[in-house]
């Protein structure tokens, strides 16, 4: 039996210098051995009815010295642990004051929103309002008053997305415009932007968009009023000395209708690869607001007339910082998008 008792006090150790590499396996060790119900010492005691009754004395004795040990043993290995384990933590907690900060990265709004913050800027030093309307719109704000024909090419399936027969999103902020002149009497100018929705998809189009309606209303408006704020709009946004030029159009809710080029601010007006070798390049489209639309949110069309114009947002930070897809501006690859801050 003291054979025994030596053998388990050599495994406590054994266990100890092997396998007790954390306070969580120190427990299970001394579960091992001390537990009263399942450890090598508390069978032990179980084990007293089978000794003489004249060596039951000795034995326990014994069995109890054992077990003071190795209390002693586990609770001095359990300091040990709590020891290793704090200095482990301070070790992964230390910090060099000595070492150099760790620079934080300075972030910026997304080329999007900087353009968006710019034309608003450059307009809102005009005198206009911002008005932003819904993304869900029905069809007749988004077309019919807009004096859109019921066979327009653009109510088409492929080219708009429909929700129901009456409701779709919108394919243009001028749906804004609408609202904004049937609650408010002229001189009206306003600036609408926005997401739009259109069912196209390539280089230099996106299924989803931003816009910038512009929409002024008021007595003797001419296309020069136009001309003369796009050419203040383009050099605040693509430099000194940048001009306008119109070409004549078609839009159905504006007549005249006219394409705006811009003075290519890449070459000066000399010819490049931007231009395509001819000096200009197309931004937007613009007009004179068509009577049909005027009267259809009541106002005198004879006594009124407007002027109203539809910047692409995407297409001029492509234009502005040289994007030549524009599925860059929507990848979110900070590679691409830290390059650009204008703020």
């Amino acid at each position: 039996m003291n054979e025994r008792l030596a053998n388990i006090k050599q495994e406590i150790l054994d266990g100890i210098e092997k396998r007790a590499n954390s306070r969580a396996e120190a427990f299970e060790l001394r579960k091992q051995f001390l537990d009263s119900k399942v450890g090598a010492i508390g069978q032990l005691m179980k084990e007293m009815r089978n000794i003489a009754p004249e060596e039951r004395a000795a034995f326990g004795k014994n069995v109890n010295e054992l077990k003071e040990w190795a209390t002693a043993k586990f609770q001095e290995l359990d300091e040990l642990m709590k020891k290793r384990e704090l200095e482990k933590r301070y070790a992964s907690e230390k910090i060099d004051v000595t070492m150099p900060a760790e620079q934080i990265k300075n972030g910026n709004l997304h080329p999007i929103t900087q353009m968006r913050n710019q034309l608003i800027d450059v307009f809102s030093g005009m005198g206009f309002d911002i008005y932003e309307g819904t993304e869900i719109e029905n069809d007749y704000y988004n077309f019919t008053a807009l004096n859109t024909p019921k066979d327009h090419p653009a109510r088409d399936m492929q080219d708009t997305f429909y929700l129901s027969p009456e409701f779709l999103l919108r394919t243009q902020t001028s749906a804004g415009q609408i609202h904004v002149m049937e609650k408010r009497k002229p001189p009206i100018k306003i600036l609408s932007p926005g997401r739009v929705f259109r069912s196209d998809d390539d280089a230099t189009h996106s299924p989803m968009f931003h816009q910038m309606e512009g929409l002024v209303v008021d007595k003797k408006i001419t296309l020069c009023d136009l001309k003369g704020m796009l050419d203040m709009f383009v050099q605040k946004i693509y430099g000194e000395g940048t001009t306008t030029r119109l070409r004549p159009s078609y839009f159905p809710f504006t007549e005249p209708s006219v394409e705006v080029d811009v003075s290519c601010f890449e070459c000066g007006g000399k010819g490049c690869k931007l231009c395509k070798g001819t000096g200009w390049i197309e931004i937007l489209g613009a007009g004179i607001v068509n009577k049909k639309v005027l009267e259809n949110c009541g106002i005198d069309s004879e006594e009124y007339s407007g002027l109203a114009f539809g910047i692409g947002i995407e297409r001029t930070a492509m234009l502005k910082y040289g994007i030549n897809n524009i599925k860059t501006l929507f990848e979110s690859d900070v590679r691409v998008l830290d390059q650009i801050n204008d703020n």
